[in-house]
């Protein structure tokens, strides 16, 4: 049989021969590709996605007297973030997913709000037309949400692959992505995120009153009431000519500023003296370091606290001298505590122990840890004798934490200072700890670390009847050189809605705060 031969020219042999080992390379890499292809359209699909969003992904919704804008940005820790301009934003943990919903409060619709200020029975209705309002800009802002990760998924898909069949397939996951997100904010909602609030701003906006005990369990359990009153207290803030009705602070509420660590910082003053206008304070507590070495030379700092305008209750440090104390106990509104004597003030039974060493430049010897526990167990005892003798101490005062945790079990609630940072236990034996920061931002040592110290300070709410802790405002200000004010707002689980408050026994909730055992910088 004979044989056709095809000629085939050198021009096409080499094409096809180019083709095969095109062919063996692919299948020689075969491995890695699938990964690189997966990794790159994951990529194109959360940047098209984040770009939709920003562009397309907002709504304008009125919200109650308000017109605001609703954005879902990409987020690792979720939440939302309400920001009203110019007063600051209002940070909530509502949620647990990587998108945040940021709430843009544009302005005050002029006409709803003198309708609110010639009505002011429509505020008893507000709560179901804001519910109402933030359920109709979700909806939306869902829609739009869908619409605009999908076309910037597709939109990038297209420019980066050229296919089209590519290109949907980045959008089909964009809208998959998406939708995951939203299944885990709902699985993960907690709408009592409203109760402890982040506000960062302007300080005078700062959230300067809390009910009782009662009225917190029973008036903030439901998300649609705390919403209503956020934007209540909003149209307060942005219509301050109007005549609505001013919120009066609980008469059963007392308000106790927590400072400490002062440290010869002169802006202290100025801060503690509008923190005490603001909340109405009724007591301020100073648990020590106030001063920098003690000297006699610094005693005119402390001039400024004879018109803070509250008593003030002052423990030693351990950069205090009795110099010092000597000089405070001139004041006619300071009541300086020391060897667990026990004063009245403003209601509250105090009482409180100096620290039993005196170390401004670390130079001496000191006994650590074991003077400290001393000086926490005489406190205890003349507690235990307080009690015995019908007048039992509501607040124990020690510059030391290591001091004042010996208080545990005989009083309430106790007060500390010294290491720089706030923090908040309850003790196995149900009293509550409360350490707070560096209301002076460290003082002179504010810099020595990569950034400056903040100012910080507490106010405390007490129940004025069983002298109980209701909540606490943890006020923190940016330290040297900057600006920034943050306030987060914080109840004992005993005063969380569903819980059953005992008025007449010490809290014995197992929250614990990180960072107890830290060293102290002071």
């Amino acid at each position: 049989m004979a044989r056709a031969f095809t000629v085939v020219p050198r021009g096409l042999r080499r094409a096809a021969a180019a083709r095969v080992g095109r062919r063996r390379t692919r299948a020689i890499g075969e491995p890695t590709r699938p990964c690189a292809r997966a990794l790159g359209l994951v990529t194109v699909v959360l940047v098209g996605a984040w770009l939709g969003l920003l562009i397309v992904g907002s709504v304008r919704a009125p919200v109650g007297p308000m017109d605001t804008r609703m954005t879902l940005r990409p987020s690792l820790t979720g939440g939302t973030k309400i920001n009203v301009s110019p007063l600051g934003a209002l940070e909530l943990h509502s949620h647990t997913a990587p998108i945040r919903l940021d709430v843009d409060v544009d302005r005050l619709d002029p006409v709803r709000s003198q309708a609110l200020v010639d009505h002011p029975e429509r505020l008893a209705g507000l709560q179901d037309e804001v519910a109402r309002d933030v359920g109709h800009g979700t909806l939306d802002l869902a829609v739009r949400s869908c619409v605009a990760v999908v076309s910037g998924a597709t939109a990038l898909g297209l420019a980066v692959y050229r296919r089209p069949r590519r290109a949907l397939a980045a959008g089909g996951l964009a809208l998959a992505l998406l939708a995951a997100s939203g299944t885990a904010a709902y699985a993960t909602w907690n709408p009592k995120s409203v109760l402890e609030p982040k506000f960062s701003g302007l300080l005078s906006s700062a959230p300067s009153v809390v009910g009782n005990a009662r009225s917190i369990v029973t008036e903030f359990d439901v998300y649609q009431q705390e919403l209503a009153r956020l934007v209540t207290n909003v149209t307060k803030l942005y219509d301050v000519t109007s005549s609505l009705p001013a919120y009066q602070p609980d008469p059963t509420t007392m308000r106790l500023l927590h400072v400490s660590d002062i440290h010869l910082n002169p802006a202290s003053w100025k801060i503690i003296a509008s923190l005490v206008e603001q909340y109405d304070i009724d007591v301020i507590v100073d648990s020590g370091d106030t001063m920098d070495h003690g000297t006699a030379a610094e005693n005119g700092f402390l001039d400024p606290i004879e018109d803070l305008g509250a008593p003030y209750v002052w423990v030693r440090g351990n950069h205090d001298s009795f110099t010092t104390q000597r000089y405070l106990e001139r004041f006619k509104n300071v009541h300086v505590l020391d060897d667990g004597r026990a004063e009245t003030v403003a209601g509250l039974r105090l009482a409180g122990i100096g620290d039993p060493q005196y170390t401004p430049d670390r130079s001496g010897k000191t006994g650590g840890d074991t003077v400290q526990h001393m000086a926490g167990i005489r406190l205890a005892s003349a507690l235990r004798a307080e009690r015995a003798a019908g007048t039992p101490v509501d607040v124990a005062i020690a510059h030391n934490p290591t001091a004042a945790r010996e208080t545990d079990g005989e009083v309430p609630l106790a007060l500390a200072g010294h290491v720089h940072h706030q923090l908040m236990e309850v003790l196995d034996g149900g009293t509550r700890l409360r350490v707070e920061g560096s209301t002076g931002g460290s003082g002179l040592r504010a810099v020595e670390g990569k950034y400056p110290d903040p100012v910080e300070a507490s106010v405390l709410y007490l129940d004025r009847t069983t002298r109980r802790l209701q909540a606490w405002d943890e006020i923190k200000l940016g330290g040297l050189g900057l600006t920034k004010a943050e306030v987060s707002r914080h109840l004992p689980k005993e005063n969380q809605p569903g819980a059953s408050p005992s008025p007449t026994a010490p809290a014995t909730s197992p929250e614990r705060s990180a960072g107890a055992r830290s060293r102290a910088p002071g």
